[in-house]
């Protein structure tokens, strides 16, 4: 999980410390907790699709991460720049090192065959609470990401400014 960041705040003066009468739920405790930032916030754009045959394929796109959510929206092109296949999903995450797990709540893709990747069929999905969990693992590394999913394919993005 997170790193959580726990600090004393009972003393007089101090962040959540009452300044007399009944004491508040802060000083009361005596803690204050706040959660670390997640290394994935923000948005990062596509770069490669690699498929686990080897096969690499250009994306144009973007995944967003904040504290807890995901969204990605990106299309396969070929040669020309032609989007051949896209997808748009999203849902929670959970990072914990280099495990990342996505939970998947929304789901919209469709998509014409291509070197290594059958034709798929237009899906949509949504769902409210629960989803299908893709545990995967990533490499972060200055300004580049790379998610390695459980089917063996990866992808890299770039963080944008």
């Amino acid at each position: 999980g997170w790193l959580l960041l726990l600090a004393a705040c009972g003393a007089p003066g101090a962040p959540g410390a009452s300044s007399g009468g009944a004491p508040d739920a802060a000083a009361a405790s005596g803690l204050t907790v706040a959660v670390a930032a997640s290394p994935l916030a923000g948005s990062w754009e596509t770069e490669e699709y690699r498929l686990a045959s080897g096969v690499t394929h250009a994306v144009r796109g973007r995944i967003f991460f904040s504290e807890t959510d995901w969204t990605v929206l990106f299309f396969v092109v070929d040669g020309e720049g032609v989007a051949r296949r896209g997808s748009g999903e999203g849902g929670t995450y959970q990072l914990d090192g280099n495990a990342l797990v996505f939970t998947h709540l929304y789901h919209l893709s469709e998509g014409s065959a291509m070197e290594g990747l059958p034709a798929a069929e237009l899906r949509m999905e949504a769902r409210v609470d629960d989803g299908p969990a893709e545990p995967s693992t990533i490499t972060l590394e200055g300004d580049g990401l790379e998610i390695r999913f459980p089917s063996g394919n990866a992808m890299t993005f770039r963080r944008r400014p």
